[in-house]
């Protein structure tokens, strides 16, 4: 089979689901949420969950073989109209080059639970696997 699902202990879903789907060089993310990669708490604001969710993403990047730099399409998910500016500071953290930023759209959405963001991103590799 040339998938390779990726999944990671503490940020993956309940269901079973892998957080990212990889096929040559393209990956497609599922909901990456905010938990901490290390104790799987979910934070009980937006920034930290924002915060989270950026790096959890560079976690399922890099276990494809692939970093930020290779993503092209982010879509976030917000749960209130809030909580969209707790998004900028890790993405300017992310892509400080206005430049070299993918495309970016977020929706106002009912996320489950404690989950106030949530983000799904397309990327391409330079080299298929």
């Amino acid at each position: 089979m040339r998938q390779k699902s990726i999944t990671i202990d503490k940020i993956g879903h309940s269901a079973p689901i892998p957080l990212a789907c990889r096929v040559g060089p393209l990956l497609a993310t599922s909901g990456i949420m905010g938990r901490d990669a290390t104790t799987g708490e979910m934070p009980p604001d937006a920034a930290g969950q924002a915060a989270n969710c950026f790096r959890n993403l560079a976690l399922v990047l890099a276990e494809a073989g692939m970093d930020l730099g290779d993503v092209v399409r982010f879509t976030i998910y917000v749960k209130r109209e809030e909580d969209r500016g707790a998004i900028n500071p890790p993405w300017l953290e992310a892509y400080p080059d206005p430049s070299k930023r993918p495309a970016r759209h977020v929706q106002l959405m009912d996320l489950r639970g404690a989950v106030l963001v949530q983000l799904e991103v397309l990327a391409i590799a330079k080299e298929a696997l």
